[in-house]
């Protein structure tokens, strides 16, 4: 004898001794309801697979495919729905808490960063006018060496502007791209 059978004779016997009985328990495959023993009905199908239903309604409305995920009295669907969630509510488990602490960062070391954080307002906004000081000064140059440049192109188009063709000519030569065709 196994292992496994003399420990389920002695379950047996001692459940025997203590008046006690097991309920081997199943579930309907519709409903989902408890099946105890000696009741149910047992459907096989042509592929051999067995289903055990708990009542006829269950039977009757499997084989006409419903489903059950449709009808509210069912387990799926009260799962689905969540209807019983406060008898298997679980207690979420809590994240530990991660600590601040500092560290170094791409283009800045840790006593920069320090320091940034220690330094008071004024400091940080008479550095920022700076800044933006700075910026509108380069702005301010790139556009008038912008403007110079333009100038001088316009003068310089003016001067050698009577030699030039007019408007409308076009240059001599072969015509070139697709100038149409078939379609």
């Amino acid at each position: 004898m196994t292992m496994l059978n003399s420990f389920l004779i002695w379950l047996v016997l001692w459940l025997q001794v203590y008046n006690l009985s097991i309920y081997w328990t199943e579930l309907c495959r519709f409903s989902g309801a408890k099946i105890y023993p000696g009741r149910g009905i047992r459907f096989v199908r042509a592929d051999s697979q067995v289903f055990l239903f708990a009542n006829s309604k269950c039977k009757r409305y499997f084989h006409n495919r419903l489903k059950p995920s449709k009808l509210t009295w069912t387990a799926m669907y009260r799962k689905q729905h969540k209807k019983d969630i406060a008898a298997e509510a679980v207690k979420k488990r809590r994240r530990a808490t991660k600590k601040p602490y500092s560290r170094s960062i791409v283009g800045a070391t840790l006593e920069v960063i320090q320091k940034r954080r220690t330094e008071k307002a004024e400091v940080r906004d008479a550095a920022r006018e700076a800044a933006l000081r700075e910026i509108k000064e380069r702005i301010k140059k790139t556009k008038d060496e912008k403007k110079a440049k333009k100038a001088e192109v316009m003068a310089k188009s003016q001067k050698s502007g009577k030699g030039s063709m007019p408007k409308g000519a076009a240059p001599k030569g072969p015509k070139l791209g697709g100038g149409g065709g078939k379609r």
